[in-house]
């Protein structure tokens, strides 16, 4: 069994890396859907301002991860979203919990630390 974890994290990683670039899915109101895209980022916006993003964790383990880019947020982080609406995230994700991932978000890609 341990062995199949450690196989589905290696194939997430390869994936996340070489696969094609993750992408934003906006949605209205303030809290993010029960169910999360496998790959793609969604991001919470009410009446234009933007509230929080949700994502599967890329390592592979499936746990939610919840950021705030709300300016009155802490911890806050920021988003970018370009013209072919692939997402960048500044700060760093660090997961201090669970799989303990430690990730970049540029122009859609995983950038492992």
């Amino acid at each position: 069994m341990r062995f199949l974890k450690w196989g589905r994290r290696i194939a997430a990683k390869i994936l996340n890396t070489w696969g094609p670039a993750r992408s934003v899915i906006v949605v209205e109101g303030d809290t993010l859907p029960s169910v999360l895209p496998r790959r793609n980022l969604v991001l919470a916006q009410e009446d234009g301002e933007n509230w929080c993003v949700g994502m599967r964790c890329p390592c592979g383990c499936d746990e939610v991860i919840e950021l705030l880019v709300v300016p009155e947020g802490k911890p806050r982080w920021e988003i970018l979203i370009d013209y072919r609406r692939r997402p960048t995230l500044h700060p760093s994700i660090w997961r201090s919990a669970g799989c303990q991932s430690h990730f970049w978000i540029r122009k859609g890609r995983v950038i492992w630390c």
